[in-house]
């Protein structure tokens, strides 16, 4: 049952949640959902209290009064009152009704012999029944008898009071019935002009209170019995709506169901079969009980009764009987209300309740729970307030809990569809929607101009597969945090991709403002983010693009324009910006296509490797090869490598590259050294980007691959540049170490050009400093790059390294490295990249030399 209403919600939020995504306007999106909560739960309870004063909620909470009314415990017989019952087995005793006179007569000489305090005939003797009308009048004259009239109103006509009693001795006997049929009010007392009316209950309390010096004091709000206090009702009391409130009405305190006072049937009463301190100094109350006679009213019991649900109406007058004396005499509470401002309160504060659980609670079963859990403690509170005569909305709150609790998850819904749940930044889709709305205001007279900034974290997914994701998401957190922060109030951000955000900036004046945003926003990026006292170092590439009024733009067209310049950027060197220009859009379409080409490239091996040789430049002999990675696509012929293995570093296409390259060198310098067996064995250079450095299986692929081709680890050597070894230098020098159990070599590639890396250099296991070709190509140029290099080469040979100098290209170069201690040399000087056939012709010209020399 529970799942079957469950899934029935569900669908109704979802369905609404899709109406409020198709109404969507500019107010409704910049409200947060913790706005949400508040705004929710305050219109809600407006709405609510709108709907109570409308009285559309009464019935309702009439209804849970009597479920309050039937709940409390049987207080059972009022020792203070009699009931003297006229059944039907008296009625056919008697043989007749109305009941003669002289019946009515000699029941009343009866129970005055026991000396009651006050008796009152519930029965409408206007007109004589004979025999024995005078024996009746001359009891009813005493002076403790009460007799009853009824005022009547539109419905029913006015039965007059019995002629000749004082006004003292008659009460009326109306009973106020609520539009659902149930009593549930007492008129005590009413006043028209100086003409004054007590009800048939009041009298009878008064005459019972005479005895204690307690009087009837009439103030404008209240009935003063002694020091009880009887505020009457008003027009909306408690859960009633505009009822009519004439007169001093209470709500009736129901004390039992049927057991209200010890009952006597006229039988009993009239053989005298009963102990007379039954009746001594008690009220006594004179009524008939026959169904037959159909005086029966409703009580909020009546709706637990299947049979006999109505109630005498003598025992309901004992009933008030009973509450005006034990409120007077026991200080038994009368049933107090809160004012209007005090029930908003409350019913704002569940509807406060219903918000917060469904902005806090994500789980469907977590959330029923809890509304059942609210529920339950709301009906708590209305029984104990109850029980303490209080009475105070109940179907109001819980309306109130209902609706706020659905509206709040349908907004949560629609929230989290147009919001990033990782930073709770718009998304993609709400971005696009704003701008929408700022290009139409753009096209109002006087509208200013706009901006969009597309924002790249560069290096993220270094930083992610390296610290791994749950540091990449707090990462991305915190750069939010970051970007937030920056901009303020100046713009709107999103979160339009994995690493990637937008900005949209309004009323923008001259591109000058714009640049001055993103020159702030990139030096803010630049600072170092902590993760366990390490600085972690990134930037961001941001793409502009700036709308022109007089053109018409599409959305996605303009986020689409400062991408391809935040791409532009990025292919320009990162950390830096650049305006959305024509023809980007084409470069960016030229890229995509180089990756796909490049996936089908992997897959179809169009990949071959070239060799450029390493020469002892003591003998001038090649001693190894650099195996260097080329691209013959079918369509555009060669691809620079400088094209394409930054694209497949990005796309992680590097993995399955570098693998093969590996395999093919490997396999190439085998052959190699069976073919041209040399002491030393020939040696082979290998690239290894930074991607593959974090690759968990690495080195296990670098074991298997050298037992495949059967090559000893030491004719393998591994070059890492100095950029990639200081992002991680834990993480790099771990990796080596492993390397190093392989027997292999490991060199430092471009030493000098990136971070700086001499404080760790002694702890990095490497064989080999490279020395960048900058700097061997300015050495003859100026004393700063010799002393550089000459610095370069001690410090290898210091720490038990030998030294490559990459770009040597005349034989100046090489006799002054070769001057300088500098073992080996690389560059065109030598041969510049070649094929395996032209490589191999090299190695055999070397051979042969060696051979006839």
């Amino acid at each position: 049952m529970i799942a079957k209403y469950s899934h029935k919600f569900r669908k109704l939020v979802s369905l609404i949640t899709k109406y409020l995504n198709y109404q969507l306007n500019p107010s409704i999106t910049t409200v947060t959902l913790k706005q949400s909560v508040v705004i929710a739960s305050i219109l809600i309870t407006g709405l609510v209290m709108g709907v109570k004063q409308l009285g559309w909620l009464q019935l309702l909470e009439l209804v849970s009064y009597d479920q309050m009314v039937r709940l409390q415990p049987d207080a059972g017989y009022n020792p203070r009152l009699l009931v003297v019952t006229i059944t039907e087995a008296d009625i056919k005793e008697q043989k007749q009704w109305p009941l003669s006179d002289s019946a009515l007569a000699q029941l009343l000489a009866k129970l005055q012999q026991a000396q009651p305090t006050a008796i009152g005939l519930d029965l409408y003797r206007n007109i004589p029944q004979p025999p024995g009308r005078d024996a009746l009048m001359q009891q009813l004259r005493a002076s403790n008898v009460i007799t009853i009239n009824y005022l009547g109103d539109q419905d029913a006509e006015e039965v007059s009071p019995i002629s000749g009693l004082s006004p003292e001795q008659i009460g009326f006997n109306d009973f106020v019935v609520d539009p659902d049929g149930v009593v549930r009010r007492n008129l005590i007392y009413a006043q028209q002009g100086e003409e004054k009316f007590y009800s048939f209950s009041l009298q009878l309390s008064l005459k019972y209170l005479a005895k204690q010096g307690i009087t009837l004091k009439v103030k404008s709000e209240a009935l003063l019995l002694g020091n009880a206090v009887f505020p009457t009702l008003n027009n909306n009391s408690g859960g009633y709506h505009d009822i009519d409130s004439a007169g001093y009405q209470v709500m009736i305190s129901y004390r039992s169901p049927e057991n209200i006072a010890r009952q006597l049937s006229l039988t009993q009463v009239l053989r005298g079969e009963f102990e007379p301190n039954w009746i001594k100094d008690k009220v006594v109350l004179i009524g008939t009980t026959a169904p037959s006679l159909k005086d029966l009213f409703f009580t909020p019991y009546s709706a637990a009764k299947s049979a006999n649900p109505g109630l005498p109406g003598v025992l309901l007058h004992a009933q008030l009987v009973g509450q005006i004396l034990n409120t007077t005499l026991d200080q038994q509470p009368v049933f107090w209300f809160w004012p209007e401002w005090a029930e908003f309160l409350w019913v704002w504060t569940w509807a406060l309740v219903g918000s917060v659980l469904a902005w806090r609670l994500r789980h469907p079963l977590s959330l029923g729970v809890a509304g059942v859990i609210c529920l339950g403690s709301l009906f708590t509170i209305c029984l104990g307030i109850f029980t303490q005569a209080g009475w105070i909305p109940l179907v109001a709150p819980m309306l109130a809990l209902a609706i706020a609790t659905g509206t709040v998850l349908a907004y949560k819904l629609l929230h989290n569809t147009l919001h990033d749940t990782l930073t709770d930044l718009p998304n993609r889709s709400l971005f696009l929607k704003q701008l929408e709305w700022v290009i139409a205001e753009t096209k109002l007279p006087k509208s200013s101009r706009f901006a969009i900034l597309f924002l790249g974290i560069d290096r993220f997914k270094f930083i992610n597969e390296s610290f791994g994701h749950q540091f990449g998401d707090q990462f991305l957190v915190n750069v939010t945090q970051r970007l937030k922060a920056c901009l303020g109030n100046r713009g709107i951000l999103a979160r339009v991709g994995g690493d990637e955000f937008a900005v949209l900036l309004k009323n923008i004046n001259d591109s000058s403002e714009v640049t001055a945003i993103v020159d702030q926003l990139q030096q803010k990026m630049s600072l170092p983010f902590k993760n366990n006292g390490q600085e972690i170092f990134t930037s961001i590439s941001i793409g502009i693009a700036l709308n022109q009024t007089e053109l018409d733009y599409e959305p996605i067209a303009l986020l689409r324009d400062a991408h391809t310049a935040m791409y532009r950027a990025k292919d320009l060197g990162k950390g830096r910006h650049e305006v959305f220009a024509t023809g980007m859009h084409t470069q960016i379409v030229k890229r995509f296509q180089l990756e796909i080409d490049l996936h089908r490239a992997i897959e179809q091996q169009e990949f071959e490797l070239y060799y450029q040789s390493i020469v002892s430049l003591t003998t001038a002999r090649i001693v190894g090869f650099e195996a260097l990675v080329r691209w013959n696509n079918p369509q555009y012929g060669f691809v620079s490598p400088a094209e394409f293995i930054p694209l497949a570093e990005e796309t992680g296409l590097i993995i399955p590259l570098g693998q093969w390259i590996l395999q093919a060198a490997c396999q190439q310098l085998a052959v190699w050294q069976a073919q041209f067996p040399t002491n030393p064995p020939l040696m082979m250079s290998i690239n290894l980007s930074g991607h593959q450095l974090t690759q968990c299986d690495l080195v296990d692929y670098i074991e298997q691959t050298l037992q495949e081709t059967g090559l000893n680890g030491e004719s393998l050597k591994l070059e890492i540049t100095e950029t990639v070894a200081m992002n991680d230098v834990e993480t790099a020098i771990s990796i080596m170490l492993r390397l190093r159990t392989l027997n292999l070599r490991l060199s430092i590639d471009d030493f000098g050009t990136g971070y700086s890396s001499l404080s760790y250099l002694h702890r990095f296991p490497v064989n080999t400093l490279k020395i960048d070709r900058s700097f061997v190509s300015r050495m003859e140029d100026t004393d700063e790059d010799a002393a550089i290099v000459q610095t370069i080469i001690m410090l290898s040979h210091a720490l038990g390294m030998d030294v490559v100098a990459e770009g040597v290209e005349t034989a100046a170069q090489q006799a002054k490295l070769h001057s300088l201690g500098c073992e080996y040399g690389q560059g065109y000087f030598f041969s510049k990249p070649v094929d395996s056939k032209t490589a191999t012709a090299l190695l055999d010209k070397q051979f042969n030399n060696m051979m006839f020399a």
